[in-house]
């Protein structure tokens, strides 16, 4: 039995890093970026485009996010000399050697003074361009903190504390960055109006469900959706109007009133000349990690790339796939490797310190507790769950009875939020490092 558990555990580390390979930054952008003479090919799964680059005088990179940098280093050998200057903000931590394209570290997932200093470089960098050059930006996960422009008026404390707010209350992604592009110089297609004329390139690693474009990094070269109205209506959802700063309720106020001119909307000539391109996302992980499950003999199946909700319900089904799998053989019999992938929320009620991934992982745990042959993993593809060092959590049925046995209580733990300090004394953390890439989350149920 000790043996079958070893080896579960074993195949899921094998697993998890095929799919974390497949979606390399560097790989990717080698990938969809060529350059044939003077000819820039841009091809992705997704659509193909060609760009003459005797038309352009210039070319800049800009951007920003967790993989930023490792973006940039395969943009620069593709451009070559061809590339006249760039800058891009990433995570501390998360960077490259480069050449032409200057690299400036701050912070994630809380905007810093680093990061609003790095996003006025860029935003005069791209006020240089005129409408013979060429603005390719590089932008991933985190790339909505990492590039800080707060609105006129607002401080970067009051965002910092704003977004405080929005990461503990359980908003998603898309509520969260709703807000964010309604108090920002650059985010929600600003970055694009600050660009035109010239032509803009957005090489794109998504990290929202279902690949929204304006969603991602807040959507800095894309039409937005959202109005103040909206970003109003999600503070009073989770009841934080009277919890953010006057500065930042006045200016939603006054752009409601029609006092501030809205985000860019589609039809709005400034995205003419703006070409957006994703070329890599959750799905390409997810399979890549099933093409390895199966060479290692597993039943496949990939239940979705956009799993969202609140992480520790998410875990009870994750629980119950894989009971149903040992009772009945569905939706694949032994053995089995379920494969899904998205980014779940946590509403944060206790002091304790984790991440999404780390509580659905010990949330999963208390679910399988005493059931043989399971094993459910729950990682960020980004290397870092939460404000933790740990990329999240790999649990089985004897988790719980270790951790009793050490004197543990798994529910107290889940309650105060502490999964990090949970999983690390029962030895059931991820450790992966910075990866450089951001997919959103990888989960797998093994079975046998």
């Amino acid at each position: 039995m000790k043996e079958k558990l070893q080896k579960l555990n074993s195949d899921t580390n094998i697993i998890l890093q095929a799919a974390l390979k497949a979606v390399d930054p560097y790989v990717l952008v080698k990938q969809s970026l060529k350059l044939d003479g003077s000819v820039l090919i841009v091809d992705t799964p997704f659509i193909k485009k060609t760009f003459d680059l005797t038309k352009f005088r210039r070319i800049f990179v800009v951007g920003g996010g967790k993989a930023a940098a490792t973006m940039a280093r395969a943009a620069e050998e593709i451009l070559g000399d061809g590339l006249t200057k760039g800058i891009i903000n990433v995570k501390y931590g998360y960077t490259e050697k480069l050449d032409k394209i200057k690299i400036i570290e701050a912070g994630h997932p809380i905007p810093d003074d680093a990061g609003v200093a790095g996003t006025n470089e860029i935003i005069t960098l791209i006020k240089e361009s005129k409408e013979n050059d060429l603005v390719i930006s590089l932008l991933s996960g985190g790339a909505s903190a990492l590039l800080p422009a707060p609105a006129n008026g607002i401080k970067l404390s009051e965002k910092q504390a704003l977004t405080h707010l929005l990461l503990n209350c359980g908003a998603d992604i898309g509520e969260i960055n709703a807000i964010r592009k309604h108090i920002s110089q650059i985010k929600g297609g600003k970055l694009a109006e600050l660009a035109y004329p010239s032509t803009t390139i957005n090489l794109v690693l998504s990290d929202v469900v279902g690949g929204k474009m304006d969603t991602i990094a807040s959507g800095p070269t894309t039409p937005d959706s959202s109005t103040f109205k909206d970003a109003w209506h999600i503070l009073e959802k989770y009841a934080l109007l009277d919890e953010v700063s006057t500065s930042i309720r006045e200016h939603l106020r006054r752009g409601i009133k029609g006092e501030f001119k809205e985000t860019p909307k589609s039809g709005d000539k400034i995205f003419d000349k703006v070409h957006n391109f994703i070329i890599g996302n959750n799905m390409i992980a997810l399979k890549a990690a099933q093409a390895k499950a199966q060479a290692l003999g597993y039943n496949t199946f990939i239940l979705s790339s956009s799993i969202e909700g609140e992480a520790r319900e998410v875990a009870k089904v994750y629980a119950a796939i894989a009971q149903e799998i040992l009772s009945t053989g569905n939706p694949i019999p032994p053995p089995a490797c379920v494969i899904s992938g998205g980014e779940t929320t946590v509403t944060i009620k206790g002091t304790g310190k984790g991440g999404r991934n780390q509580e659905l992982a010990l949330a999963a745990a208390i679910n399988i507790d005493g059931i043989d042959n399971v094993v459910i993993a729950s990682i960020g593809s980004d290397g870092t769950d939460g404000p933790t060092d740990a990329a999240g959590g790999i649990v089985n049925g004897d988790i719980i009875k270790n951790a009793i046995n050490l004197g543990l209580n798994p529910s107290r733990y889940l309650n105060n939020n502490d999964s990090y300090n949970f999983l690390k004394q029962v030895e059931a953390l991820v450790f992966t490092g910075p990866t450089n890439t951001n997919v959103m989350d990888i989960q797998l149920i093994l079975v046998n």
